[in-house]
């Protein structure tokens, strides 16, 4: 079944030893989509045994992560190292059925070994010698005090295969499957045993998470079968690429998703352009790139999975952005531009409704949330920085900084002052000295805004209001 026939119950369990990448953040995505389309249940999970590497901090930035996406969790979290003695109790039903063993041997001799067998052109595999040892034997000396870690039993014939829901059938041969670890000397579980006792435990219907676990699966499937539980569905999906098509990564630019909030990113743009990294709406939304949360929960199915890996195109963000600034009303924007003034410790000079109407004027020239705290000061404050190169290109010249103070006077001595009169007032100005009207409209922009481009001059005069607009062509 590659969607479902039960309500189903999936997770996402990331860890912890980094912040949330955009990787991580895409499998969540996936998960919290098929949850929600389906009514089923989203369970987050923190798998933090590697604990010189796990931190508190990690923790925080992957759920801050998650929230700002918008990725609400149904149960959880639950932490894997409040869990050990699950993972120890599943190690000991394994070692009681067979299905595993005590390994006594050590990190030295192992690595000897390996190197051994590598030198001699062989895989560099455990030899299995342990598995020879009775299971009286090793109990004897395990109760002796001998460390021991313990390993599960590879069937040595045959192979081991699933049926995933993104690659169809994947077959493993057995012989290529190493007695893999269980449960370290140390009573702390590989990756291998917790995973699958938190499935199992959590009732887990669907594993959807990357293709680089393929690798694992077959692992996992073994110890399915070794405890007796059902097979939940295998959905792998394609890994995300740079532009160069080598793996994401830090060389690639920004991979932590709160790095993306920080470059001025809407959140539900970034959900968007990342849903279908990977994944695609089925053909009667083949022309369509735009999708509001709600429609991607209704569309999404593991059958619009891609077997292809995604490239991650930072232009593409950048489009799926301004888009969506562009199509927010003010109201929404405010607050998230209101995070950018904060930071920058910026504060508009202007009342509420002015400051909607501003954010109306320049969101379609925004590229990112950040531009209404450097670009665009000037249309919220009278204290800004001019763009130096506009300066040059515009104002170097003496006598337009002189035309505009006088065309400033005309400003303030009109009774009217709406976008066709100061259209009119300049235009007659520029046809009065002689001069072309463009000479005025662009020195007359960056005077008022600070920037070489802006909306319509006229438009921007009306919202900055006479007093602004007289005050600001006078001084320059």
């Amino acid at each position: 079944m590659s969607d479902t026939s039960l309500t189903p119950r999936v997770r996402f369990a990331p860890s912890p030893t980094g912040y949330l990448h955009v990787g991580g953040a895409r499998t969540a995505l996936f998960n919290w989509l098929f949850a929600r389309h389906f009514g089923g249940t989203f369970i987050l999970r923190i798998e933090d045994t590697d604990f010189e590497r796990s931190s508190e901090e990690m923790v925080e930035g992957i759920l801050e992560g998650m929230r700002w996406i918008g990725l609400n969790w149904d149960e959880g979290p639950f932490y894997q190292s409040k869990r050990l003695d699950l993972y120890r109790q599943t190690a000991e039903k394994l070692i009681a059925s067979g299905h595993a063993y005590y390994c006594f041997c050590t990190k030295a001799e192992l690595e000897q070994r390996r190197a051994e067998a590598t030198a001699a052109g062989r895989p560099p595999m455990y030899d299995r010698r342990c598995r020879r040892v009775t299971q009286q034997d090793a109990a004897a000396r395990k109760a002796a005090g001998e460390a021991c870690a313990v390993r599960f039993a590879v069937p040595e014939e045959s192979t081991t295969s699933f049926d995933d829901a993104v690659f169809g059938k994947v077959e493993f041969a057995n012989s290529e499957i190493e007695d893999f670890v269980l449960l370290r000397s140390d009573g702390i579980p590989t990756y291998h045993l917790s995973v699958v006792a938190d499935d199992i435990d959590m009732r887990l219907t669907h594993i959807i998470r990357g293709a680089d676990h393929i690798s694992n699966t077959p692992k996992q499937v073994l110890q399915y079968r070794a405890l007796g539980a059902a097979l939940p569905v295998f959905a792998h999906v394609p890994l995300i690429l740079g532009p160069d098509k080598t793996r994401l990564s830090k060389r690639h630019g920004a991979t932590s998703v709160m790095a993306y909030k920080d470059m001025g990113i809407v959140p539900e743009a970034f959900r968007n352009f990342l849903a279908l990294l990977g994944w695609t709406p089925g053909p009667a939304h083949k022309d369509r790139e735009l999708f509001s949360s709600e429609e991607l929960v209704q569309l999404f199915s593991l059958e619009g999975i891609s077997k292809s890996n995604a490239v991650f195109d930072n232009d593409k963000l950048a489009w799926f952005n301004t888009e969506y600034i562009r199509s927010y009303p003010a109201e929404k924007l405010l607050p998230l531009i209101e995070e950018e003034w904060n930071k920058a410790g910026f504060t508009p000079e202007r009342q509420r409704e002015e400051t909607l109407a501003t954010i109306d004027l320049v969101k379609p020239r925004a590229r990112n949330l950040k531009d209404f705290a450097s670009a665009f000061r000037a249309y919220f404050s009278d204290t800004f920085e001019y763009d130096p190169a506009a300066i040059a290109k515009f104002l170097k010249d003496e006598t337009v900084r002189a035309l505009l103070i006088e065309l400033g006077a005309r400003y303030a001595a009109s009774p009217e002052f709406t976008e066709g009169s100061t259209e009119q007032i300049l235009r007659s100005f520029a046809e009065e000295k002689g001069i072309k009207a463009g000479v005025l409209i662009n020195g007359a922009r960056v005077a008022l805004t600070g920037q070489a481009v802006a909306p319509s001059l006229f438009a921007v005069m009306v919202n900055l209001g006479k007093e602004r607009v007289v005050k600001r062509l006078s001084t320059i």
